[in-house]
């Protein structure tokens, strides 16, 4: 039997062990297995099993599995940011937007553009429960930014560091970039965080 038929109940919930807990990662795995997971909007998330990535960059797994691994990062984290609750829902949503935008080309598996799809889809997800319009708007950011990291750091041409200044912190894409880029099989923490150092500056 479901512990859970109230979309608000479940929501509630999560969003009490993502603040509190130190592991969200164990609520996560034991919830996603809840009927209603497999209905909207949770479905979007419940999404991210099935999603395989390039074992080169991820050799943790699936989407899933390098999604609960960030969120544990960031809730070692959270503490320096300035809106948590964001910030926590940015970690778990940040890549929402992989299932729909994941390709395989040539044996390969790509996820263009999985930011901008992903923002389009946490906002909707948001949208589900009574949520306040700048709150909402902060998370929708976050997840649009986040891949800004790699393309700073690297001078890739999807770099636009105006547009982005323009609608969220660079601190705080910093911060859920570091908890990216450690949610991975292998990261190298001084390596990561040299990228973030080196985003920093280019973005001052």
């Amino acid at each position: 039997m479901s512990l859970y038929e109230d979309k608000n109940a479940i929501f509630n919930d999560m969003e009490n062990h993502l603040l509190f807990d130190l592991r969200p990662s164990e609520f996560l795995n034991q919830v996603s297995n809840e009927a209603i997971f497999s209905q909207p909007p949770f479905d979007m998330i419940l999404r991210l099993k099935t999603t395989a990535q390039n074992h080169e960059h991820h050799p943790e797994g699936s989407v899933w599995n390098h999604t609960v691994i960030v969120v544990d990062e960031a809730a070692k984290r959270k503490g320096k940011s300035e809106n948590p609750k964001a910030f926590m829902w940015a970690a778990l949503l940040h890549d929402i937007g992989k299932p729909s935008a994941t390709k395989v080309k040539k044996g390969k598996i790509t996820a263009y553009n999985h930011d901008k799809v992903g923002a389009c889809l946490a906002e909707q997800f948001l949208a589900e429960f009574d949520l306040n319009q700048q709150f909402i708007k902060n998370v929708s950011a976050l997840v649009r930014w986040h891949m800004q990291i790699l393309f700073v750091a690297n001078d890739m041409p999807f770099t636009d560091v105006e547009a982005m200044k323009k609608e969220v912190n660079i601190n705080e894409v910093a911060l859920l970039g570091l908890c990216d880029r450690l949610g991975r099989g292998r990261a190298n923490i001084e390596k990561e965080e040299e990228n973030i150092r080196l985003f920093l500056a280019k973005t001052q």
